[in-house]
């Protein structure tokens, strides 16, 4: 096989799955050491296409993953308003912090109008917001209007994250 984006060739798939929820699976079978997941997780890449790299030496291996491969877990905040940071730490226990570089963005599930909200990992690599985190920034959301209408978010790292509408209308 040939070079992907300039990287070691592309040799193939590999039985890795990531589930919706974060569970990875190699051949159906769910992994259970976290330290192992931690290391693939380390060697994932996006390939801008919507497909998903692991990284080995001398070559690429293709997973899949059903939504993101991350989900953030846990939210702290330092500082309020526009000087507050907003770090989420994500079930491989990476850290990132909300910013232009590791935006929070947050669209509407087109079946049920939920909010989906995903916070950037690393470039094509995004993580989801458990809900319970999502429902935790709603609480520290402030105001604010833009556009002649009101708009709840979070600032981080002296940007407004816009947090969608969260509660579903019918």
């Amino acid at each position: 096989m040939g070079r992907v984006e300039g990287h070691a060739p592309a040799v193939g798939e590999i039985e890795i799955r990531i589930a919706h929820d974060g569970t990875w699976f190699y051949h159906g079978m769910p992994i259970a050491r976290k330290e192992m997941i931690a290391l693939f997780a380390a060697r994932l890449e996006a390939d801008g296409a919507g497909g998903f790299w692991l990284i080995q030496p001398g070559q690429r291996l293709r997973i899949r993953v059903e939504d993101a491969p991350f989900v953030a877990v846990e939210v702290v905040q330092t500082g309020r308003g526009p000087s507050a940071a907003i770090a989420l730490r994500t079930n491989v226990d990476e850290i990132v912090t909300v910013d232009a570089d590791h935006p929070l963005t947050v669209t509407a599930d087109p079946v049920t109008a939920e909010p989906a909200p995903y916070v950037t990992v690393r470039p094509g690599v995004r993580a989801r917001l458990l809900r319970a985190v999502y429902y935790d920034l709603v609480d520290r959301s402030v105001e604010r209007t833009r556009d002649h209408e009101t708009v709840y978010g979070v600032w981080s790292r002296g940007q407004f994250f816009p947090l969608g509408d969260p509660i579903p209308r019918p």
